[in-house]
């Protein structure tokens, strides 16, 4: 998968790791990850996801932090929670909201598959034993949609390792290391300009 990574990054990755100042940072996190990604469903469906959105995003934190504290990276946790957000939209026939394409699903989940075992992810099940005890809010599903998919802002051919574009354009195997500008105050109030949503 190809995500972006710059300063910020790594700052949302300080807020979410400081106590005090994670359940704000996670809140913006949620919210922010939910606009994004309404913003790219169908129209006509977009409102309906919203909650469903909103419960996925804030266990995939959880997942985030837990990847974190086994050893991955920043890119790869983030990249991590991002290929389960695709299972669920998957699950869901949501194929215009998909940032890797449908045959490339597989292929994902095995590079993490010694992750994904542990905590019980599958494709079918995206969340695993990150999913809260009370499940997530129902959202309608559009399976017909996996019959032909359209995926418009998926992005193939980079099943095979984490890849990150950087703030110049760069694109870098793995990751960047934490630069020395990641400000945890500018994890805080988050606005749209702040982040894209990989």
């Amino acid at each position: 998968m190809k995500l972006r990574q710059n300063a910020k990054h790594f700052a949302y990755r300080k807020a979410l790791e400081t106590p005090g100042v994670r359940s704000v940072a996670n809140a913006g996190l949620v919210r922010l990850h939910t606009k994004i990604f309404t913003g790219k469903a169908d129209p006509a469906h977009a409102e309906e996801r919203k909650a469903h959105l909103d419960g996925l995003f804030d266990a995939t934190m959880d997942s985030y932090l837990r990847a974190l504290q086994e050893g991955f990276s920043e890119a790869e946790a983030r990249e991590i929670t991002h290929i389960q957000a695709n299972f669920d939209f998957y699950n869901h026939g949501w194929t215009e909201m998909m940032e890797i394409p449908v045959d490339e699903l597989e292929a994902h989940h095995e590079r993490y598959g010694d992750f994904f075992e542990r905590w019980d992810i599958t494709i079918d099940d995206p969340l695993g034993q990150f999913e809260p005890p009370e499940g997530l809010p129902e959202a309608p599903s559009t399976p017909e949609k996996l019959d032909d998919p359209e995926h418009p802002h998926a992005e193939g051919g980079f099943a095979d390792d984490v890849y990150v574009e950087t703030k110049g354009g760069d694109l870098v195997v793995g990751g960047q290391d934490e630069p020395d500008d990641a400000d945890v105050s500018t994890a805080i109030d988050l606005e749209d300009e702040d982040i894209e949503a990989d």
